[in-house]
């Protein structure tokens, strides 16, 4: 995903259409529409399961005589990053899996890979060093996977496996609730992509702390829901939410947590490496929003989650829609 070279500066009020436009043009909203093709095919779980379209899967395990869920999902790197920066993409791909765990309410406990490469030595290594890397800095274990570097391109994918005791599920969200988003800002975009790496060369200890931090929101019950700002962006992965919720929602852009030096065109298109959208009620809002302060991270109520299912985005006196799923579904779940 690559950034813009021109682009709304940060100290410009840009025209609200326009800008939402850009974004749902350079966001990676069209691959989250590409889910559709999946979505519509998948035959329906067990009646006490929990719904596909979360950002894991959350098995119970109170009919094993386990508490809480099992929580699994994959995540597939592109092609082009693996090939441009190995190291990174292994990195990431256990980085992206904690962060689905993590807003599912959960813990990570262990990923696997499979790595596909031509026999050109070095990328195969890279990919497995930065995984490692990830998976000290995150606390996770790395337990075994796939290897073929007889392939002609190449790709990763990693696989997840945590446990939650209490959800935080899109489904969950309802109207009336609050809208909070929770960006870590220390850090930068990554060469002229819009990944912007707060994480790499942040304290393992830190990161740790970090991810736990979901965990023990959920456990407190201070948030109903939770998702983890893909490379949708912050606007496309709202609008997933809203879609498992089946509601609608208000946000007052100037709200949203942004670096200065960064233009609003980059940010609502960034892949944040710590980023989330969660909701929950005026009585809870303050200690949630003191939980992420404590650690150093910026949060702030940005909307509200309203009846129907527009995405309106409200910015220096203006007001237009990102996404009228009353119209479009974005993934169909």
């Amino acid at each position: 995903m690559s950034r813009l070279t021109e682009s709304f500066t940060s100290t410009d009020a840009p025209a609200l259409p326009a800008l939402l436009e850009a974004v749902r043009q350079r966001s990676g909203l069209g691959m989250k529409q590409d889910i559709r093709r999946v979505s519509a095919q998948l035959p329906d779980l067990p009646a006490d399961w929990h719904p596909n379209g979360d950002d894991t899967a959350a098995i119970p395990l109170a009919a094993n005589g386990g508490r809480g869920y099992q929580l699994l999902a994959i995540e597939g790197m592109q092609g082009e990053l693996v090939e441009r920066d190995p190291w990174f993409a292994g990195w990431c791909g256990v980085m992206v899996n904690c962060s689905d765990i993590a807003a599912m309410g959960g813990r990570p406990a262990a990923v696997v890979n499979a790595t596909w490469s031509s026999a050109e030595p070095g990328v195969v290594e890279e990919v497995i060093r930065g995984m490692r890397a990830a998976a000290l800095h995150l606390g996770v274990h790395i337990v075994g996977g796939h290897t073929n570097v007889r392939a002609a391109h190449a790709n990763l994918a990693v696989a997840i496996v945590g446990h939650a005791n209490r959800l935080l599920s899109s489904f969950a969200a309802r109207p009336g609730q609050i809208l909070v988003a929770a960006m870590d800002q220390r850090g930068s975009f990554r060469g002229n992509s819009l990944n912007w790496n707060a994480a790499t060369s942040a304290p393992a200890e830190r990161l740790q702390g970090d991810l736990a931090l979901l965990a023990d929101i959920a456990d407190a019950g201070l948030a109903v829901a939770a998702k983890d700002i893909s490379q949708a962006g912050l606007l496309g992965t709202c609008t997933m939410l809203l879609e498992s919720a089946r509601c609608g929602a208000v946000i007052d852009l100037a709200s949203i947590p942004k670096p200065a030096s960064v233009c609003w065109q980059d940010w609502l298109c960034a892949f944040p490496s710590y980023g989330y959208l969660l909701t929950t009620t005026a009585d809870q809002l303050a200690e949630l929003l003191a939980c992420f302060h404590r650690r150093d991270i910026a949060a702030a109520a940005i909307g509200r989650l309203t009846e129907g299912g527009q995405l309106m985005v409200d910015f220096n006196q203006q007001h237009d829609i990102f996404y009228d799923l009353t119209q479009q579904p974005l993934t169909g779940f």
